[in-house]
């Protein structure tokens, strides 16, 4: 994984063509990159992130900004009054008590 101003990235190595390819994938557009050694994969990410910037600038738009870090939810009644009680007994909002419970079971990123 690799993050640059927000933007993260996913790399995978082809074997075959000794080249890694990365893509951006917190924005809807897409933002690809590559390169044969880890300096080179660190710089074509930056660059092609830059890239996109100035593409959007350049066309008078605004550039899709990496996630906000808030979503809205649906559940059924009944679950949300079962995990505002599980909450209030641990002391803790029922934001916070929810993502606790989102990051236990995550990989890392």
């Amino acid at each position: 994984m690799m993050e640059y101003k927000g933007y993260a990235a996913h790399v995978q190595f082809d074997d075959e063509a000794d080249l890694f390819h990365g893509e951006v994938m917190n924005a809807r557009d897409v933002i690809t990159f590559q390169g044969r050694s880890v300096k080179d994969l660190r710089k074509a990410f930056k660059d092609s992130v830059e890239d996109y910037l100035s593409f959007c600038a350049e066309r008078g738009e605004e550039p899709e900004k990496p996630l906000s870090g808030r979503f809205l939810l649906r559940i059924s009644p009944r679950l949300h009054r079962k995990i505002h009680v599980a909450a209030r007994r641990e002391g803790k909002s029922l934001n916070a008590w929810i993502a606790e419970r989102l990051s236990e079971d995550l990989p890392r990123v």
